[in-house]
């Protein structure tokens, strides 16, 4: 390793030590002021402070402290709600994210715009002394040396310890968020620049989500800096999660319009046709219908006929933003996927019902906001919880992204991303896209299978001369860029003759070439 390696290793380093310490150091006290501003509900207000009278202008150096004291004084009025069965008065929402991140005082909120400013700086810039000479120098290629002898690439314990902290992470993010309000209070700046609004959990998300992108995005421009189509499709990538996903929406929010992502699609975006959503979009206006007429253009439409002429790859490759993270920051791990028969039968399965899932929920969920509820009851809240917490928390955040260092990249777009289902049926029944091969000038050297993040076996297809034309193909193209012997092509072609075009096959008395 060089010396600007190194060095670029302790300056990530230093960043990360600065980030990690910004957690630390902050008092929390809680004021009569505080508590009337972040609690606007009158009823709720008047039961919560005679009860948190007790903590008012007492400074806690615990976060864990704080949260602990204010938690269970509301737990202390809902018991007593509940055993007098005053159940108008159970209060359910939970207010302890937005109380500790007010109550929070100390260094860290008089100087979080230079925090953050020195935390940012000395990631990318030492990022950028390790990526450069490792991936930007030396003989033309792809660098894949040693990568199965690697401790974070092959399952070894810094794989194990980045994996085990992403998931950590994810479940604080999703259910603890009142833990974090340290890293959020750190990227207030950032959030009141965009939209003149404090930072949530989610923005802290949406922040380390493209700042992931874009550096381990420029990894993979200069990995690939030989490849064209790589190139292009990287700053795709890097373009829609930057531009669609994190700036547009927030300036949006600054105009007093919904938070949109356009390039967020149904059933993925499965929260679209949610009661509350239809009716944020239709009483926005005319911007209001845009976004509403868009989503279902996009659906109906756009998908169907993108999928025809270039597969799922335009969306799953170039667009999506769980694809941008994991064709980004999760490229290391992507030979980590299970390429085995079983793995596909798995696959098969848990995708298609996810996708019947939310196409029910999405039809219950329709078919009671034309009813004014009175269709199904409460079966529309309960489908909600169940898929919030099942699917678009648990499977889509904490396995979909942590389990990148043990099951590859492409968890969840492999198993569980219904948008994925719908594109993949598409592409594999209606669509001019597929993977040619030369099955002639195959050598075997199973690079294609071995990189190939959906966990299909190339190399079998190219053996026999078969086109690839598989439903979980997102058309990434890293099989092509890998094989040494240029083998296989990605391609849009006529449908006839799409499916087992010229297979080579092999028999007990010899072999023959089907034409």
């Amino acid at each position: 390793m060089s010396y600007q390696m190194k060095t670029g290793i302790a300056i990530v380093m230093a960043g990360l030590f600065l980030f990690i310490g910004s957690y630390f150091g902050s008092t929390y006290v809680l004021t009569a002021k505080i508590l009337h501003h972040t609690i606007t509900d009158s009823t709720h207000l008047e039961q919560i402070e005679p009860a948190v009278a007790g903590m008012l202008n007492k400074s806690y150096s615990s976060n864990f402290a704080f949260v602990s004291d204010f938690k269970k004084r509301i737990n202390e009025i809902n018991k007593k709600n509940r055993a007098a069965s005053d159940w108008d008065k159970v209060i359910y929402t939970d207010y302890t994210f937005a109380i500790t991140k007010n109550a929070t005082t100390g260094w860290l909120v008089e100087n979080n715009k230079w925090l953050l400013l020195m935390i940012v700086l000395f990631t990318l810039s030492g990022s950028l002394l390790y990526i450069i000479p490792k991936y930007g120098s030396g003989i033309k290629g792809i660098k894949n040396n040693h990568i199965f002898f690697d401790k974070l690439n092959a399952r070894g314990w810094v794989g194990i310890l980045i994996g085990t902290v992403l998931i950590l992470f994810y479940i604080v993010l999703y259910w603890f968020p009142y833990y974090i309000t340290n890293w959020v209070i750190l990227v207030d700046p950032v959030s009141n620049t965009l939209s003149g609004n404090g930072a949530s959990q989610w923005f802290l998300y949406g922040f380390l989500y493209t700042v992931a992108v874009v550096v381990m995005g420029i990894r993979m421009l200069l990995k690939y800096r030989h490849n064209t189509y790589q190139q292009i499709r990287t700053g795709s990538v890097m373009f829609f999660q930057t531009a669609l996903a994190f700036i547009i929406p927030e300036i949006l929010v600054s105009l007093n319009k919904p938070w949109y992502d356009f390039k967020n699609i149904w059933p993925l975006n499965y929260t679209f046709f949610y009661d509350y959503n239809l009716n944020q979009m239709i009483q926005s206006g005319t911007i209001g219908w845009f976004m509403l007429i868009w989503g279902i253009v996009l659906i109906i439409i756009a998908v169907p006929v993108l999928s025809y002429f270039f597969g799922k790859r335009w969306y799953c490759s170039w667009v999506c933003g769980c694809g941008g993270l994991a064709e980004t920051l999760g490229d290391p791990f992507r030979q980590l996927s299970d390429k085995s028969l079983r793995s596909w039968k798995v696959e098969r399965w848990m995708i298609h019902s996810v996708l019947v899932f939310a196409v029910v929920m999405t039809g219950i969920t329709l078919a009671n906001y034309f009813s004014e509820n009175r269709l199904l009851g409460n079966a529309t809240n309960q489908l909600h919880q169940v898929y919030g917490f099942m699917i678009g928390s648990v499977f889509s955040g904490v396995v979909g992204t942590g389990f990148y260092p043990f099951m590859g990249n492409r968890v969840w777009c492999r198993f569980g991303c219904p948008l994925a289902a719908y594109l993949g049926m598409m592409q594999r029944f209606k669509s001019r896209f597929r993977i040619t091969t030369n099955g002639g000038q195959c050598i075997s050297c199973g690079n294609c299978s071995t990189y190939c993040e959906m966990g299909i076996d190339v190399r079998a297809y190219a053996q026999r001369g078969e086109n690839i034309v598989r439903s979980s193909c997102v058309g990434c193209g890293i099989c092509a860029a890998v094989c040494p012997r240029g083998v296989l092509r990605l391609e849009n072609g006529s449908e006839e003759g799409r499916i087992h075009a010229n297979v080579i096959t092999f028999e007990s008395r010899g072999a023959s070439i089907d034409v």
